[in-house]
């Protein structure tokens, strides 16, 4: 019995308007499952055998405090008060026709609803109804299925997927989020249905990629994806980068694995989504990158400017949006091997004045992305690395409070040269501005308008340029 669960004073009223209005409802889904899970949920979802916008607007006169809303396209409505949400809709059957996602649905029985759910652990119920109020009911073994970490379909996987090849997707991110494993049915499903994935649309499917990524452990979801052959289907990208090539005894690094492990251990540091893409797509050029010279071996030379300008048509497929998110990727993707490659040299004052300038408000994310990309298995390698890293921030700390570059601009801009000189814009304007920011970075000159103004007006006479008498 579940009734100290439903502690939440709607079950109650829920089970006291669907008896006047001679309606049976269960507690459905997800809200069950985290029961057992242990895991606290304020999403709650109802099924009646008969009219859920009925039943809600009943228990809706009752709750004062409720937001209703009513979605008569689909027979369901939702109410919300304070920080829960009530989900309540018609049992129902579906059939559905094989070319199209959308079901033709009836209203149904209570075995009818549970027969359509996609998992074994997402059909469990609780009944509403006296005498069995807060009663469970497992008509497929979900309980069992928890208890051993497994998803399974309800029935044949094949139907189960073929008639909502989005399931498929969902069976990747309940095995990502709770840890589960596939039974083998169930898996082998996956790989035979896999193509039926191509009737839903892009944002459906990056909804459920996204849940993916915002998990613990995302690579157990990118490796079912990329076994199944789903990851196929939308992120082609990514699995080229897979496999190892050796030549002359010489290979590199399975970059799809790398990229996955680098991708964990960034959720570990952050769960900022972006930096978790940003992960994702560090070494997507890699694959296009790639050469080989006798006798010295693998290279991957631009791969990361070549990687940035891959991010926007690769957000652009996959809907996903396209501004300061999009931004910040780019950035990271470009910058990823700058911090890594200042342990290798003596540390500037110079080069870590462009380096903060350059990644500006990402810097700190930039330095999650970098710890996380280092995976060798050699312990003390990655100690030694990890200690370089730790060096490199500890410079950027000294020269951002000396010197504060961080969203720093120049002291004179590209109006003022141009009001200096009496021209407009021009290749010698951005000459000039580039000039004066590199001599800035590199200590050449100090950062202020007296040295500035100097520098401007000698690199104008070094252009051809002359100052104009009636302007600055």
């Amino acid at each position: 019995m579940f009734q100290k669960e439903l502690n939440h004073p709607i079950f109650q009223l829920v089970s006291e308007e669907s008896q006047k209005l001679g309606f049976q409802t269960f507690v459905v889904g997800g809200f069950v499952r985290d029961i057992f899970l242990k895991r606290a949920s304020k999403d709650v979802d109802f099924v009646t055998v008969g009219s859920g916008i009925e039943l809600a607007t009943a228990v809706r006169n009752r709750l004062k405090k409720a937001h209703l809303s009513v979605f008569k396209n689909f027979g369901t409505a939702q109410l919300k008060t304070d920080d829960w949400e009530f989900e309540f809709v018609g049992a129902r059957k579906e059939s559905y026709d094989r070319n199209s996602r959308k079901p033709k649905v009836e209203d149904g029985t209570f075995e009818d609803d549970i027969y359509r759910r996609d998992f074994t652990i997402n059909a469990l119920a609780i009944s509403l109804n006296a005498p069995k109020y807060g009663e469970l009911i497992d008509l497929f073994g979900g309980v069992e299925d928890l208890k051993k970490g497994l998803i399974r379909t309800p029935l044949d996987p094949k139907i189960t997927f073929s008639d909502d090849p989005l399931r498929m997707m969902r069976a990747a991110r309940f095995a990502t989020q709770l840890n589960f494993t596939l039974v083998p049915e169930t898996l082998e499903a996956l790989k035979t249905e896999a193509h039926r994935l191509s009737i839903i649309s892009q944002e459906r499917i990056t909804d459920e990629l996204q849940k993916i990524i915002k998990s613990a452990k995302p690579s157990i979801g990118f490796t079912l994806l990329f076994d199944t052959k789903l990851l196929h289907l939308f992120f082609p990208e990514m699995v080229r980068l897979q496999g190892v090539e050796v030549r002359e005894g010489k290979g590199h690094k399975d970059n799809f694995y790398h990229t996955l492990q680098v991708l964990d251990q960034t959720c570990e540091k952050t769960e900022d989504i972006w930096v978790r893409w940003a992960a994702i797509l560090h070494d997507i050029a890699k694959p296009a990158t790639k050469r080989f010279f006798p006798g010295e071996g693998w290279t991957f030379h631009g791969h990361e400017d070549k990687g940035s300008r891959m991010v926007k048509p690769i957000f652009t497929r996959l809907k996903l949006p396209l501004g300061e998110p999009m931004r910040r990727v780019i950035n990271l993707v470009r910058l990823h091997l700058r911090p890594i490659a200042l342990t290798k040299e003596q540390i500037t004052d110079s080069a870590i004045r462009r380096l903060i300038f350059d990644a500006e408000a990402d810097l700190e994310d930039l330095m999650i992305l970098c710890k996380s990309d280092i995976t060798t298995k050699n312990k003390e390698k990655e100690k030694r690395f990890q200690a370089n890293l730790l060096l490199v921030e500890k410079n950027i700390a000294l020269v951002e409070e000396r010197d504060r570059i961080r969203n720093w601009q120049p002291p004179i801009d590209g109006q003022y040269i141009m009001d200096l000189f009496g021209i407009g814009p021009s290749k010698e304007i951005g000459i000039i501005k580039t000039q004066l920011k590199d001599a800035i970075l590199d200590g050449i000159i100090d950062n202020n308008l007296e040295e500035a103004l100097k520098f401007v007006i000698e690199k104008g006479k070094e252009l051809g340029l002359q100052r104009n008498e009636f302007g600055i």
